[in-house]
């Protein structure tokens, strides 16, 4: 669990230059949306870099910075390096978004692709090799997970009263971020987590009691889900998730084309993953929209479906 210290001094470094997103209800006040779609980068993934970069020291960011990032974190990681004026490097799975990619160079940042292993074994590396600088971790350093945790934060002083809270699990960051903060205020709570079936970890390992291996295959939620557990987050998710889900891709497809059609959202697939695992709960239900980069083509696709 990451202390509400951590996350507050989080809050203190990210100071205004993250937006407190909005907390609206869709359709009716049981469901509730946090839009993080809006953030500057169009993800909640600006908090976490921003967090971690403001933290480092001038000797750390000597060299520059470099993540492992399908795209979002990449983004928040570019625009933090910018405004510092320092260099950031960016290693991508071949798979990419390329409307990610791009957004991530019109801020700055240099994009090196590889495949979809090698990728995942950088992130649990911490190092590409040849690429030297402050590696910034998507999911597992303290200071990206409590820049995370200001949004649970905002959840607990922005509604009186909610009963779960939906959250999209890639790697596990912004779970542990947000749950940390609301357990802490709100013990009762219960933090259930969402990934799409193809890649599914934690819904597989959660009911287990340990991590289970899976079949993987990627899909348009590109942002959420993975081939397996990163080791360090296993213990995180026993200690904080209540309950994990896995979301089948035709209902996060629905929950693309709802947030859209009726209510003027547009949400990548990770950012529909909790609206669409809260179809059929009873109780009042915070979900989290991580994110809004959806290529067009992607989005029109699902639309016109």
């Amino acid at each position: 669990m990451i202390s509400l210290d951590q996350i507050s001094r989080a809050r203190e470094r990210l100071g205004d230059d993250v937006l407190r997103t909005p907390l609206v209800p869709f359709l009716d006040e049981r469901i509730w949306l946090k839009l993080e779609n809006l953030q500057p980068i169009g993800s909640f993934k600006l908090r976490g870099a921003l967090s971690a970069i403001r933290a480092a020291s001038p000797a750390e960011l000597a060299g520059g910075v470099v993540t492992a990032s399908a795209g979002n974190m990449a983004q928040g990681v570019a625009w933090a390096a910018r405004e510092l004026g320092i260099r950031a490097r960016i290693i991508a799975p071949e798979s990419a978004p390329q409307t990610k990619l791009e957004a991530v160079e019109r801020l700055g940042g240099e994009v090196i692709r590889v495949t979809h292993e090698v990728w995942w074994q950088t992130m649990v590396d911490r190092h590409y090799e040849g690429v030297d600088g402050l590696f910034v971790h998507p999911v597992e350093d303290e200071a990206v997970m409590a820049g995370n945790g200001t949004i649970g934060l905002e959840l607990c002083e922005d509604l009186d009263a909610f009963d779960t809270v939906i959250i999209p699990w890639g790697g596990g960051g912004l779970t542990t971020g947000i749950a940390s903060a609301v357990k802490a205020l709100r013990p009762n709570v219960r933090i259930v987590t969402a990934e799409p079936e193809t890649a599914a970890p934690l819904a597989a390992s959660l009911p287990a009691g340990a991590p289970v291996e899976i079949e993987y295959a990627p899909s348009f939620v590109d942002g959420a889900g993975g081939r397996a557990l990163l080791p360090t987050m296993w213990e995180r998710a026993r200690e904080l998730v209540d309950e994990a889900v896995a979301v089948p891709l035709a209902d996060v497809e629905a929950a693309v084309c709802q947030l859209a059609m009726r209510a003027r959202i547009v949400a990548e697939g990770a950012g529909a993953l909790a609206l669409a695992a809260a179809q059929g709960r009873e109780e009042r239900i915070v979900c989290i929209v991580s994110g809004g980069n959806i290529d067009a083509a992607v989005l029109a696709g699902i639309l016109a479906r």
